[in-house]
């Protein structure tokens, strides 16, 4: 028997069963990694607080109302900015507030259910000087 070819007829094999197991632990790592992201990053996607709000009037007016006017996914509207220091809450569609002095102000879709909020629109309001 000789030694050098007893070793060349069971290496053969190896090479191909290496290889094999190697692809099927990429498959494997690659479908791991895959189903992770496919199945976590849903959980975690949280849509945005959406209401209705109407501003009446133009940029350059002394004064502007704000209407609550659709409740979407909010639990509630605040006006914020100028000189209010707390917001204006307008927890009701249909409620409304009057801006008499000048500033940039917010109005911000608030869900109290999720603790996340949403500016719905920007407006300025001119000074009355």
């Amino acid at each position: 028997m000789n030694l050098k070819t007893a070793f060349q007829d069971n290496e053969r094999a190896v090479s191909p069963v290496i290889g094999v197991i190697l692809m099927v632990a990429i498959t494997v790592i690659l479908a791991a990694v895959i189903g992770t992201f496919v199945l976590g990053l849903g959980d975690s996607i949280e849509s945005e607080v959406n209401a209705g709000v109407t501003i009446n009037g133009t940029d350059d007016s002394t004064s502007r109302t704000v209407t609550y006017t659709a409740q979407g996914t909010s639990t509630d509207l605040e006006v914020r900015g100028g000189d209010i220091t707390d917001g204006i809450s307008l927890e009701t569609v249909g409620n409304s507030t009057t801006i008499n002095s000048g500033g940039s102000y917010s109005a911000v879709a608030i869900n109290e259910e999720n603790g996340r909020e949403t500016v719905v629109r920007t407006f300025e309001v001119a000074d009355s000087s």
